[in-house]
């Protein structure tokens, strides 16, 4: 493979005074040095793991240094410039890649996982793509509030093959959001090189496909980083729009230091050794007389000392103690719900009316709450939840997406990141999963990595009983109860429904809320008028009863209480969960003291569902005040089928009956 033979960098310190060219210097030689000694640790065995940006400085020392210090930065594994340059202090820097408690997640995670709202910076997750979607949400929290601010995201030319990166560009160029996406091209994803990543010759090709401006810039070359992120940014405050620029570099170290460089051809590096920008930049300032050896000497040493003082603070901070509680507790935002009353006037309302009067007061009561969703706006969303919203609230609040779930979701977070609420409606709960990891990698768990809260409510069409088919229909609750971090509610009747769905916005924690489509039309009753919230994590005795208990939620709920009605002769006690993160455990105990016999029904498949947990709980905490072996019925463990005679066959609905009444006569 001939290679291309790479020439030194030309600078152009066309608006650039000295002062600002030696402050710059210094800024992009303590990244340097700071990997010098990195490597060296790691070889001693004194850090576990590092992915180098050695090479790549000028990208994340030239755009932090560009970018304003109160926007937001979303750098990734080779962006320690810009943490150093946005002046995160070294000893919590290097406790953070030791695990220490003063790094940044208390041991949680490691090297640049982590973000920092002092610094303004969002750190990634190993899934490279998302942080672009919370990105967007950022941006679009600064053109809500007419801030006039930029924000600024990396991926790599690997991370642009993810769907996050054409969803989160994608809306960026509909909403007109203040975004520059930054591609670090350096040639690689890992070992894969760019022929089998992408077949476009060059990434700022994409820009005309989106509708927006796209440059290519040396990325080895930090004035032009600097100069041309600064024109950008200035320009994009000024008119908010996203740009696309693709930095091209070169990554002279592995992936990160244990997978080594074996795949790359043969004087590859010795090719770019030749533009690299620390020493290039350094012999500049030489050449024009601004630099001499004695000020390098000078600088190395002052750097060197701090790198010193941070290591010495960081190795002498003791490891982390394991402490349960912690770990546990710090799961959520701190957070206390003050239970507003219902009080006041009721008028009868089905389900459907109760969620969107529920949504429509905490709009007015929330001026920073914003509603996403596929034709949430003048639509009204598929359900006309949010039927005539768009005239009260306006567009900004109310927010039709493209079809992309993952950037929504996304979009939510960053909402919340800069202090705001997001609602993201799913159009059925069936799409969640291509928003799912947002949901179960970022949502669920930033708070519990470093700190910063997910104020954002999840609403969810679920359920079957419209005969809607296999993607339609799904009751997919299960695969959230299993993640920590996330708290999960399931109403069965309106009151519950407006009561919970305002107690779950208010909440600044992420809240996935179910809604049955089949109680959408189905269910009436009289629900208060006024602004009311209900206790989440509080489960509600439907029927009181001494023969047996049903434990249920949702449209399992309504089975139960029909049964109430067909067997008057077995007193049934019905307990409706309401919530099933958290889960109201004694509710459950209690309910199982009561009758001594449990039957477990919810509509969700059998295996693996929520009601195996609930079985569990009251085999290990209650055995002794069982009468009966504790029962589930659930839907069968098959697709949902499309036909409704097949449908009625999967539902657990009749099979429900009879095995409630073999448990009574146990």
């Amino acid at each position: 493979m001939k290679l291309a033979k790479k020439e030194a960098i030309k600078f152009d310190r066309m608006g650039f005074e000295d002062k600002e060219l030696l402050a710059i210097y210094k800024a992009i030689l303590k990244p340097r040095m700071i990997e010098e000694k990195m490597l060296i640790l790691l070889r001693q065995g004194k850090i576990s793991k590092w992915f180098s940006g050695w090479g790549q400085e000028a990208i994340s020392v030239g755009t932090a240094w560009a970018m304003n210090k109160d926007e937001y930065m979303l750098p990734m594994h080779r962006n320690l410039g810009v943490f150093t340059t946005r002046e995160v202090p070294l000893n919590r820097l290097f406790a953070q890649f030791q695990g220490k408690m003063s790094g940044f997640t208390k041991g949680r995670d490691r090297s640049f996982h982590f973000g920092s709202n002092e610094h303004r910076i969002v750190g990634m997750i190993s899934h490279l793509g998302p942080q672009m979607g919370v990105a967007d949400g950022i941006a679009l929290a600064s053109q809500l509030k007419g801030e006039g601010k930029a924000t600024m995201v990396f991926t790599g030319d690997g991370g642009a093959s993810e769907g996050d990166f054409h969803e989160a560009v994608n809306v960026a160029s509909v909403w007109d959001l203040p975004v520059i996406f930054g591609i670090e091209n350096n040639a690689w994803g890992l070992s894969t090189p760019s022929r089998e990543q992408f077949r476009c010759k060059q990434f700022v090709d994409k820009g005309i496909g989106y509708g927006i401006d796209a440059f290519q810039i040396d990325g080895n070359n930090i004035l032009e980083v600097v100069s041309v992120v600064r024109k950008v940014a200035q320009s994009i405050r000024e008119k908010p729009r996203p740009f696309l620029l693709e930095f091209m570099t070169f990554r002279m170290r592995g992936h990160e230091e244990a997978s080594g460089t074996k795949y790359y051809p043969e004087g590859l590096q010795d090719e770019w050794e030749i533009k690299d920008p620390v020493s290039n930049f350094e012999r500049y300032l030489l050449e024009i007389g601004l630099l001499n050896e004695q000020m390098i000497e000078l600088f190395r040493n002052e750097i060197k000392a701090e790198i010193q003082e941070g290591l010495d603070l960081a190795f002498n901070e003791e490891k982390v103690q394991p402490d349960t509680d912690r770990e546990v507790n710090d799961l959520f935002a701190p957070y206390n719900q003050q239970v507003i009353e219902a009080k006041g006037v009721k008028g009868e309302q089905r389900f459907i009316d109760a969620i969107s009067d529920g949504l429509r007061q905490s709009m007015r009561k929330y001026p920073d709450l914003v509603v996403m969703g596929q034709d949430v706006a003048e639509y009204g969303g598929v359900f006309k939840i949010t039927e005539g919203f768009v005239e009260e609230f306006g567009k900004d609040r109310v927010r039709n997406t493209p079809i992309c779930e993952s950037a929504i979701v996304g979009a939510g977070l960053g909402l919340s990141i800069a202090g705001m609420k997001a609602v993201v409606e799913m159009q059925f709960a069936d799409f969640v999963t291509c928003g799912f990891n947002q949901i179960v990698n970022n949502l669920a768990k930033i708070h519990w990595r470093w700190g910063q809260n997910a104020d954002v409510v999840v609403r969810m069409p679920t359920g079957a009983g419209a005969a809607a088919g296999p993607f339609h229909s799904q009751s997919n609750e299960a695969w959230f109860f299993h993640t920590p971090g996330l708290k999960i509610v399931y109403p069965a009747f309106p009151e519950d429904a407006k009561g919970l769905l305002n107690a779950a916005i208010e909440d600044p924690n992420p809240v996935m809320f179910f809604e049955h489509k089949y109680l959408y039309r189905s269910v009436r009753e009289d629900v208060t008028q006024e602004y009311f919230t209900t206790e989440i994590g509080k489960a509600l005795c439907r029927n009181e009863g001494d023969e047996l208990t049903v434990i249920s939620y949702g449209l399992g709920v309504h089975w139960a209480l029909e049964a109430v009605e067909k067997y008057p002769e077995i007193s049934i006690h019905v307990l409706d969960l309401r919530s099933l993160a958290p889960l109201d455990k004694d509710a459950i105990f209690e309910a199982v003291e009561q009758t001594g016999k449990v039957l477990i029904l919810h509509e969700d498949n059998m295996t693996g569902g929520i009601g195996a947990e609930i079985s569990s709980l009251i085999q290990e905490n209650c055995f002794e005040l069982l009468d009966a072996p504790v029962e589930r019925i659930a839907a069968l463990d098959t697709p949902i089928p499309f036909a409704a005679e097949l449908e009625n066959n999967y539902l657990p609905k009749e099979r429900f009956f009879k095995a409630l009444q073999e448990l009574a006569s146990y």
